[in-house]
């Protein structure tokens, strides 16, 4: 019989401990906030019903532990993740996957760009040689097919990226702050797809990417992780595809999702990105992107307690072992 399964993204907003600070000049949880947000997130959570989510912006692990323990459905999920390591004084979240398959082998996080890669930044002493926040790496159980990689990621962000020495009102440095910010979230897309291309020549696996790319499907650092450009267009191998874009159950160009809204302006920075083996013109299609869903009505609310972000559910159905849907 075919099996379905889910997979869903989550940026969680800030998840830190009561009264641990988690950014300069921003005050941590009280006791109240941090009940109240642990108990939205668990509902939320419940309400998403994913096999396998990857959640982002986590400064505790133990913090998720508590929301997982207010969940109905999680309480025995197997959780991955790490807590967050400072660096250069400041201290940037960290992902985490938490997932109803079962693990094959221990999780990799990848903290340093692979293939020794080292990107210079202008105005900036020392070359970016590090992911902006570590990528977790899970390989899960598939039910009749082997294996999955999944993997979260957190790209950097939009905002400037500031030199201690430059000031906010200079448009020099404020455009510069802003390149340095582009390039970052550009080598966090290279580093990806080194990972990933790395993996499929050395083995043909299944790959599922859940995360916050702070960019839309169709920006070039999206793209760019997507391995799209290449002259053939009709080679799937190798790449990856939103799975808003080959979704079966709904027409796209009519059904308009988004997952952040700023300035009043509604974009979609959260994805859920499969490769060919869930691509409906692949020959080595295993299932099919069934339909797309965001959970998205608290965003424009601005509960206290809820995420900034919308939440991106996909449901995927996975053929038999014959490729009977």
């Amino acid at each position: 019989m075919p099996h379905e399964l889910r997979f869903a993204t989550f940026n969680v907003f800030n998840l830190a401990l009561p009264g641990s600070r988690f950014y300069a000049g921003q005050e941590p949880w009280s006791i109240a906030q941090y009940d109240a947000k642990i108990s939205w997130l668990a509902q939320q959570i419940d309400r998403l019903d994913a096999d396998v989510i990857g959640f982002q912006e986590i400064f505790s692990q133990d913090a998720l532990k508590d929301v997982l323990a207010r969940t109905r459905h999680y309480r025995h999920a197997h959780h991955i993740g790490s807590d967050p390591q400072p660096r250069d004084g400041h201290l940037s979240p960290s992902v985490a996957l938490v997932s109803r398959l079962p693990l094959l082998v221990p999780p990799i996080l990848h903290d340093r760009l692979p293939r020794n890669l080292s990107v210079v930044l202008p105005d900036t002493p020392l070359p970016m040689t590090r992911f902006t926040r570590p990528v977790l790496q899970v390989e899960l159980a598939l039910p009749g097919h082997g294996s999955l990689h999944a993997f979260v990621v957190h790209m950097k962000s939009k905002r400037p990226d500031w030199n201690p020495d430059e000031a906010d009102d200079d448009p020099y440095h404020l455009g510069m702050a802003s390149l340095r910010s582009l390039i970052r979230r550009g080598t966090d897309a290279l580093g990806l797809r080194y990972l990933m291309t790395d993996l499929q020549l050395r083995q043909r696996v299944p790959l599922v990417v859940l995360g916050d790319f702070n960019d839309d499907a169709a920006a070039v650092t999206t793209q760019l992780v997507m391995g799209s450009g290449r002259r053939d267009r009709s080679a799937l191998y190798e790449r990856l595809f939103d799975s808003y874009r080959i979704q079966s159950g709904r027409d796209p160009s009519r059904d308009v999702g988004f997952s952040y809204l700023h300035e009043g302006v509604y974009q979609t920075l959260d994805h859920v990105l499969v490769s060919e083996e869930f691509h409906p013109r692949s020959p080595y299609a295993i299932g099919e992107v069934l339909e797309v869903i965001y959970l998205n009505d608290h965003v424009g609310l601005r509960l206290a307690a809820a995420s900034d972000h919308g939440q991106v559910v996909v449901r995927v159905r996975l053929f038999d072992q014959d490729g009977v849907s």
